[in-house]
Parts: C-alpha cells; structure tokens; sequence
C-alpha cells in the first residue's frame, strides 16, 4: 500500500497533503530564525554570565553565523543528492543538540563552540525547504511559498522577543534553551518521519506543471552544476544584494537593537523587546505578501528595487536622529524587515536561471554569500560600539553612547545602499528578472 493510500480521505492530494509536509520542515525553520536572534534578549544575561565586551557579544552572537554561512553551498549540494527529509531531518538533530550544549554551557568558548554547532544543524533547513517546494510547487506558486516559509521564520522571531524575555525572567536563560531543544527534537522526528522528497515518494502521481528530477544526480552532475553556479556573475550579484541586507537585519534584530532601545530610551527589557518584536512581524508579514505580488505581477526585480529602497530610508531615519520617539523606531523595525520579502525573490530569480537538478546547490550558493553578511556584520558593530563605551556598565552589561549608535546605524544604511549598487548592476546586465523569462540554461551569463 502507497503512503498516500493511508492518509485520510481529505489529504489525498497532493496540493493537500503537500501542506502538511510544508508545515513540518517550515517548523524547523521557525526554530532555526529562533535561535539565531535570540541573543538580542539573551545580550545581557549572556554578557553577565560570560563577562563580555560587545566585540566579544558580537561573535558570540556570530557564531552560528559562521558555520552556517559557510555550510550553504554544501548544503545545497547534500539536499540535491540526498534529499529533502534526510537532510533536513539530520539537521534539526545536530541543532537540537547544539541549544543542549549552549544550555549548559560553562564558559565562553564552550558557548561560542555550541552556539557554532546550532548553526552548523540550522545551515541546512531554508536550503531544504527551497528543495522541497521546488519539488512540490509550481514555478509560478514558489516565490509565494517562499515568502511563507520565511512568514514562519518571523514567527521564530516573534517567539525570540517578548516571550522570550518573559521566559527568561521567569526560569532564566539556562532553562528556556533547553526548552527550545526539547521542541527542535520534537520536529526532527516529524520531519523524518512525515517529510517526503517527492510525490511520487508519497505515492502521488507529479502535480501538473512540476517535473521533479526522478532520483539523485550522481557525484559529476553536482560537480558540474556547482562549476556553473559559481561562475555565473549572476550569482555573486545577487548574493551580495543579500549580504548586506541579511547581514544588517539579523545584527540589529538579533543583537544590538534591544540594547539600543534599552541604552538609549531608558525601558526594561521586555518592552525593548516588544519594539523588536514589530520587526520580526515585518518579516513575518512582508515575505508573504512580496512573494505574491511577484508571482501574480510576474515581477522580480522591480520589487526588490522597491524593498531595497525602503530598507535604506528606514534605517537613514534612525541614523539621521539618533532617538526618534520609539513608534517611529517600532515602524523603522518593522519597514526594514517588511522589505525581506523582496530580498528573497533573489532566490526565485536565480532558481529560474538554473536547471531543477541544480536548484539546491544555486539557492544555496547565494545563501552562503548572503549569511556571511550576518557573520561579519555583528562583529564589526560590536567593535564600533565598544570605541564608544561610556566606561559603565548596568547589571553587567556595556553602557554606548548615542554617537556610537549613529555610526552603528550608518553602517546600516550604508549597507543598503551598497546592495541597492549591487542589485543595479544585476538588472543592468540581465533585465527585470521577470518570472515569465526562460529558465537559465540557455541564458549565458
């Protein structure tokens, strides 16, 4: 008897049950966005705990950045070969694992060593999921799906601020990872045992409009799809347009944007987190809604002009002021990261100019460029921060001053306006990237 065949009578589809499948690698994913933001909540317990400067917070925080900007090329090499749901699932394990040891951790190196292997499970969810919908979903439905499936990373974020905060408050920090682990464990046995890599593997028959490539590319093929990636400018171009924006957001959002609310506004935690919170609600709203506009529009490029554009302005704002009224800080949070939604077509546009056997190995690739971003990012803001240190500290934390935010939130824009020069030179060179052009096979970069 097919899989399919024991699924209840309202799943028997593969437009239903695919849902499902989604749903459990998208919970994955949730948990990956938790933990790598985590440390904007955890900053000042973590800074106690291991007695930190804001250099050393920063790579503490990047860490998981780290090895998981380096592992996205690779990982999408093993999701080609391998698959979807083995890869995926190994990978929620060694997460999983990974928030254990950070939990229970005893010094600084054992916390940078643990939070490096949370990235090292993490690296491979989003590659996986892409494979996924890829396999699964129509061309046309894959900028949608994708925007949704970083919907569930925002909810991820969510999760990493005010209840989190109040979490900590409650059982301390130690505590709440651990709970987080528990619920990574949870959905690495249903990722492993629900998640299939195709239809067919399911017992479907292919959903219309989607061919699959029916078993794994051999070791040559990937070998001369990565060859391919990387020489296309294609790929470079758009994976810096994503290392600095990915790079930016998930410094501010995940480490140094409740300090700075907290620092500079005089307010608790909780309610700096809640400020924070309004950013990942961006993320969480902005990627569905982008991701339909492109696929209903048939637009790619401009879209992500018209993001690229807003991210600038909305961190010029906090740049130019310093300490706006916190709304106008709330609305900065949420516009920069509502814009996301428009980065990630970046994955759809060079999706389409590669083959269906190359799709992992190219989103991967420009995922890797693009979290190296957010491996250099927190490092570099952390050092700025620490040249304007008011020599105090509250509860164990570093005091900064307003001058050294400003410069902080300067690199920021200037960020966004290097991407904006980046993803200028794509369209210059390639066109509107509308959803409509052939596949990239015949198009030589």
């Amino acid at each position: 008897m097919s899989p399919s065949a024991r699924l209840p009578s309202t799943l028997r589809a593969p437009t239903r049950w695919r849902w499902v499948l989604w749903a459990a690698l998208a919970g994955g994913f949730l948990l990956v966005n938790f933990h790598r933001v985590s440390t904007g909540v955890l900053s000042g317990p973590l800074a106690r705990t291991f007695d930190t400067t804001g250099a050393e917070l920063g790579f503490l925080h990047a860490s998981f950045f780290y090895i998981y900007a380096a592992l996205q090329l690779p990982s999408g090499l093993l999701v080609d070969r391998f698959g979807s749901r083995r890869v995926a699932a190994v990978g929620l394990l060694c997460m999983s694992a990974g928030v254990v040891g950070f939990a229970v951790s005893g010094s600084f190196l054992a916390a940078f060593l643990s939070r490096a292997v949370v990235g090292l499970g993490g690296s491979v969810l989003f590659i996986a999921t892409l494979r996924f919908l890829a396999n699964w979903y129509r061309p046309r439905e894959f900028a949608t799906m994708t925007g949704l499936t970083a919907a569930a990373a925002g909810v991820g974020g969510v999760l990493a601020t005010t209840p989190l905060a109040l979490a900590v408050e409650a059982t301390g920090w130690r505590d709440s990872m651990l709970a987080a682990a528990l619920v990574g464990f949870a959905f690495t046995l249903g990722v492993g045992v629900l998640v299939r890599d195709r239809p067919s593997d399911a017992g479907f028959d292919p959903i219309d409009g989607v061919t699959p490539p029916e078993g794994f590319p051999d070791l040559g093929t990937v070998a001369a799809n990565t060859r391919r990636v990387l020489a296309a400018p294609s790929t470079w171009l758009l994976g810096f347009v994503l290392f600095f924006l990915l790079g930016t957001n998930f410094t501010v959002l995940g480490l140094w944007g409740v300090p700075y609310i907290v620092h500079l506004y005089d307010v608790s935690v909780p309610l700096a987190s809640n400020y924070v919170l309004l950013g990942n609600l961006g993320l969480l709203v902005g990627g569905p809604t982008i991701g339909w506009l492109s696929d209903r529009l048939g637009r790619r490029v401009s879209l992500m002009f018209a993001a690229v554009c807003t991210f600038v302005l909305a961190y010029a704002v906090i740049f130019l002021t310093v300490t706006p009224p916190l709304a106008v800080v709330g609305l900065v949070l949420f516009a920069a990261n509502f814009t996301a939604g428009g980065n990630l077509l970046a994955y759809a546009v060079v999706k389409e100019r590669h083959s269906a056997a190359a799709s992992g190995t190219v989103t991967g690739t420009v995922n890797s460029i693009g979290y190296f971003g957010a491996a250099v990012f927190p490092a570099a803001m952390g050092a700025v921060l620490d040249a304007y240190w008011t020599g105090e500290t509250v509860a164990g934390a570093r005091i900064y001053t307003a001058l050294g935010y400003r410069v902080a939130f300067g690199i920021a824009t200037l960020a966004g306006l290097l991407s904006l020069a980046c993803l200028t030179w794509f369209y210059l060179r390639y066109g509107s990237g509308s959803a409509t052009e052939t596949q990239a096979e015949a198009v030589e970069d």
